[in-house]
């Protein structure tokens, strides 16, 4: 369970679990980012024996360990949140220092595909409208073409 959930913080950034989860799982996160830092072969077979994919694994040397280079530990931070509705137990988070960019482009992007889709969906709408309008007038006009020639039989 820890692997995975160290996997998960490497990969997400932020995870939500239990207070007691976080606690357990922040010690090896810290160690596999001190691992990141090394950066050298050994480290690198050190952390992919360790983490449960290899996506994770180029993440951590790539872009999560440089990133606290010049940090000495406190790589994580865990905010506690609401308690679980089902068993009362208490939630937090636990992210990564300065993930807060990387989660706030990640919202960013997700409202510009979400207002793209709107947009898209709109369109459709306006099309079908008119496409409706265009289908009701014709059928109107082919109602007056069948009055007018039947007035013109009598």
């Amino acid at each position: 369970m820890l692997r995975n959930m160290v996997t998960s913080i490497i990969m997400e950034e932020r995870i939500e679990t239990t207070v007691i989860k976080a606690k357990a799982v922040r010690p090896q996160v810290e160690k596999m980012i001190t691992l990141g830092k090394q950066g050298d072969l050994a480290a690198r077979r050190q952390a992919a024996s360790f983490l449960m994919t290899d996506e994770a694994v180029r993440k951590l040397f790539d872009t999560v360990a440089p990133r606290f280079g010049d940090r000495k530990g406190g790589y994580t931070r865990i905010v506690r949140a609401a308690w679980r509705k089902g068993d009362g137990a208490e939630k937090a988070f636990i992210e990564l220092l300065g993930s807060e960019q990387v989660i706030d482009e990640k919202r960013q992007k997700r409202a510009e595909i979400r207002a793209k889709r709107a947009e898209e969906n709109r369109k459709a709408m306006e099309a079908a409208d008119a496409q409706a309008q265009a289908e009701k007038d014709s059928a109107a006009v082919e109602a007056e073409s069948k009055t007018e020639g039947g007035d013109k039989k009598e």
